[in-house]
């Protein structure tokens, strides 16, 4: 059996994780995954008791009880580079043995629900909707580094992605992973838009925003607009979507993204007071997770 050395699986003094700062027993089997630091505040706010509250750089983590179901909230910051540091540790936290640093026999699955903001692409993804990453497309490179991770990823649409989008970014090839099909089930409802959700590896070119350096595909934008594929079109940009479900579906956990559309790409227009749109949301996943 092997022995994960100090290096790799790094405790703190207290028995905490590296970055969450979190202990083994802090964590709820269902965690909600925010990328605000202050928006763990918002949804703690609704829990009915809390026994935990801990802060460390980016990462903010609240334990609690809400209408009977124990929950963890925690804030990951921004890029899929964040969302691999908090699932590791998460998932480090629920299935490896922090006092032998083995990996336990018994493996404990999680349920996650990442509640963010994002940009719509479609004329039926205005703002103000609702839009679950039912697959979600990865301009970054995190799964890569993962054994098995082609198990995990839809090469189909990535061949059929790349070959309609006429693929020009160098070095780059984006990768497509689907959430867990029951928790898509389980959350979306009929209020949620079941969608395409591009994770974006930046908040400005990545995303075709221009504002002082050119873009090497200036075109890219119109070209994901107009995908359409087996029923599937392109829905909205974020930066955290792939990571989650790629990792999650690896590591055995159920893992979805659903986001608040704040800014409309179409119709270049935007909501910076958003607040009332991410409330109502929460509310949502917070009763059906």
């Amino acid at each position: 059996m092997r022995i994960i050395p100090e290096s790799e699986l790094i405790i703190n003094a207290d028995g905490s994780i590296f970055h969450l700062h979190v202990k083994p027993e802090q964590l709820a089997d269902k965690v909600i995954l925010v990328g605000d630091p202050a928006r763990v505040n918002v949804v703690a706010s609704y829990l009915d008791t809390k026994e935990c509250d801990i802060s460390n750089r980016e990462f903010h983590t609240v334990t609690g009880v809400y209408k009977g179901k124990r929950l963890t909230i925690v804030s990951h910051g921004i890029g899929t580079d964040n969302i691999d540091i908090v699932l590791n540790e998460l998932d480090a936290l629920a299935n490896i043995d922090f006092r032998t640093r083995t990996v336990k026999q018994d493996r404990r699955s999680l349920t996650l629900v990442r509640v963010g903001t994002s940009g719509g692409l479609q004329p039926f993804t205005p703002i103000g909707s609702f839009v679950a990453a039912e697959k979600s497309i990865g301009f970054d490179g995190v799964l890569y580094f993962y054994k098995g991770n082609e198990s995990v990823r839809d090469l189909n649409f990535e061949e059929q992605l790349c070959r309609r989008l006429e693929w020009k970014i160098p070095n780059i090839r984006p990768y497509v992973v689907s959430a867990n099909a029951s928790l898509v089930e389980q959350i979306c409802g009929d209020d949620i838009l079941k969608g395409v959700t591009i994770a974006a590896n930046g908040f400005y070119g990545p995303q075709g925003r221009e504002l002082r350096l050119g873009l090497e595909d200036p075109g890219l934008n119109k070209k994901i607009e107009s995908f359409q594929w087996n029923g599937y079109r392109i829905t909205n940009f974020e930066m955290e979507s792939s990571s989650l479900s790629g990792l999650a579906a690896l590591m055995g956990h159920r893992a979805l993204t659903v986001c608040g559309i704040i800014a409309g790409r179409l119709a270049e227009n935007m909501n910076t007071d958003y607040q009332a749109i991410m409330k109502a949301l929460i509310e949502k996943i917070l009763n059906r997770i």
